[in-house]
Formats: structure tokens, sequence, C-alpha cells
């Protein structure tokens, strides 16, 4: 049954959701833009409209789920941006970078929530929905960080894996990727991707925004 609590928890969690996930996939078709492959740009996906990234699965039932069950850990995902890889100047290394934009666009989306955060409690802003709105965009932001980064295609790290390993385990890696994602989602929600993957990057990535905000924390 769906409470009050339930439909505050999932409107401060929506806004930071929607901008993590469409920053991120903006920042992909960015990269690959960047780099030579225009075919994200060409179908409108380098863009900041919600609606041109929203999957919903990925990006509304799984998060909701997550919040309503009361998850430790918040994922979800968008439709993803198509990269022509073959397009790309140099394949091989410029295909890291673009895998990397989506993850780096999560940090520094992180690193904003917290210091929106610091400036509301340093301003005496005590209005509890907005404190937890940048809560919950630091949260969202460091999961979605670490969760792309897991070795796995078609998740972010898989292909940043795939391009530093040589060409028959890169190939062998790839075979993985129509099943790579169940896999994924199976070892989150049986705990085990939590404990050993997300739970110490996250809490690394939560130190490393920590100490990038002390010089604005001593203002405060």
């Amino acid at each position: 049954m769906i409470t009050d609590y339930s439909i505050q928890a999932v409107a401060i969690n929506a806004i930071p959701l929607i901008f993590a996930i469409t920053i991120h996939e903006a920042a992909h078709g960015y990269a690959a833009r960047r780099f030579g492959d225009n075919t994200a740009y060409m179908l409108g996906r380098v863009s900041l409209n919600p609606a041109k990234h929203i999957d919903p699965v990925g990006t509304i039932l799984i998060p909701l789920a997550l919040i309503l069950t009361g998850s430790p850990f918040l994922v979800g995902y968008a439709k993803p941006v198509p990269v022509n890889f073959g397009r790309l100047r140099n394949p091989r290394i410029d295909s890291i970078w673009v895998a990397l934009a989506g993850p780096g666009s999560n940090f520094f989306q992180a690193l904003f929530w917290a210091i929106l955060l610091i400036l509301l409690l340093g301003f005496g802003i005590n209005e509890k929905f907005f404190i937890s709105m940048a809560q919950a965009g630091i949260t969202w932001n460091l999961g979605l960080l670490v969760f792309n980064l897991f070795p796995l295609p078609p998740l972010d790290g898989g292909r940043i894996l795939s391009s530093l390993l040589p060409a028959r385990q890169s190939i062998a890696l790839g075979k993985l990727e129509p099943w790579g994602f169940f896999i994924v989602l199976a070892l989150v929600f049986t705990g085990i991707i939590s404990s050993l993957w997300m739970e110490p990057l996250m809490a690394f990535f939560k130190w490393v925004v920590y100490l990038l905000t002390i010089p604005l924390q001593m203002l405060f």
C-alpha cells in the first residue's frame, strides 16, 4: 500500500534520479560526438530532455520498487545511448572515455548535491524536503556511478574492461552482453553486489566528495 510517506519518498527521489540518469546518458552521447561518432546526436539523444532517455522499467519500476521496499542501495538505468564504436577516431581508447563519461557525470552531480546540502545547512535552511532531496541526489548519483562501473557488459565498467583486455578475452566478455544486465540485477537483489562492490566503492567516493567539499564546509 502506498502511504503518504511513500509518496513523499518518491517525490524527493524523482528529481535527482531523473537528472542523474538523463545527464548520464547525454554525457555518453556528447563524448561519442567529441570523439567522432554522431549517431546519438543525429538521433536526438545528446539532450537534457528526460523523455529522450527514460526507460519504463529501469527508470521508473525498478527504482520505485527499491524505494518502497526500503532498499539500502538505489539503482536504475535509462535507454542506452547508441554509440557506433567503429566511427570513433581511436575506437579502443576513445571507447573508454565514452564509457567513463556517464559515471563521471554522476560523480560531478553528487558533488553538486553535496555542495547544495552544505549551503542549505550552512545558511540555516532546515526545510526537510530540500535537505532530503540533496541527500537523495548524493545517494542516487554515487549509486549509479558505482553500479555502472561494475565490470560486466552492457554496463560502462564492462565496456571499459573490454577495451583494456586482449582481443580474445574481449570477444569472450562481449558474448555475455545479452545476459549481463540480468546477471547484475540478480546480484543486486540477492545482496551480493551490494556487500562486495557497491558498499565499499560508495564509501570511497563519499570520502572523495567529502574531501573536495572541506574548503566549503570550513566557511560555515
